[in-house]
């Protein structure tokens, strides 16, 4: 639902958890949120991953590869759902399992579906996500009534352009290094391949 609603992609949904099947890949114009159509970015819907993902168990391990490729993860997480903090731990696991470097990840954590929860709930269920996350920001969006969207989409393009940046620099300061030539020292000796 989210993709569908922030960018352009217009992806099968059904009334049921992991209707993803395969990835979707749509265009956030940050233009439609308020920003500057040059902040622009592309979102990948991947399918929801379950316990067991990294050694192939539903169609986590396809998908495992295809996060890797990407610079920023947003972790969504159904707010309706009771125990959403073992259902985080369980996916940072798998993440782990699968590759650490994917672990490490820049990550944004989201709740959705806050337009089903009362005020209380919903204090409750961030307030337990913050103790396992260690995160001091989690974003509750709503993608049915588009609460929260805006917060959260200059959130990831902020994050975006940060991460670019440093992959600049990276890229600069490796350039610019300069590689010596290492010549022994065979001063009058001469060699024959035979």
């Amino acid at each position: 639902t989210l993709i569908s609603v922030i960018s352009n992609a217009r992806p099968k949904i059904a009334a049921y958890h992991f209707t993803t099947l395969i990835p979707n890949l749509g265009v956030v114009s940050m233009a439609k949120f308020g920003g500057s159509a040059i902040d622009s970015f592309v979102v990948a819907d991947i399918p929801g991953l379950i316990e067991g993902a990294h050694e192939g168990k539903g169609l986590g391990h396809k998908f495992l590869k295809h996060i890797t490729r990407t610079k920023l993860l947003v972790h969504i997480i159904d707010g309706y759902l009771d125990n959403i903090d073992k259902d985080y731990k369980t996916i940072r696991e798998e993440l782990k399992k699968f590759d650490r470097s994917l672990a490490k990840k820049e990550e944004i954590i989201v709740v959705n579906k806050i337009d089903v929860l009362d005020e209380k709930t919903l204090e409750t269920k961030l307030k337990k996500l913050k103790k396992i996350t260690k995160k001091s920001k989690i974003f509750p969006i709503s993608a049915v009534t588009h609460e929260g969207l805006q917060k959260l989409m200059f959130e990831i393009s902020k994050r975006l352009i940060q991460i670019k940046a440093t992959e600049k620099k990276i890229r600069i300061s490796t350039a610019v290094r300069i590689i010596p030539i290492l010549r022994p020292h065979i001063d009058g000796i001469r060699f024959t391949i035979d």
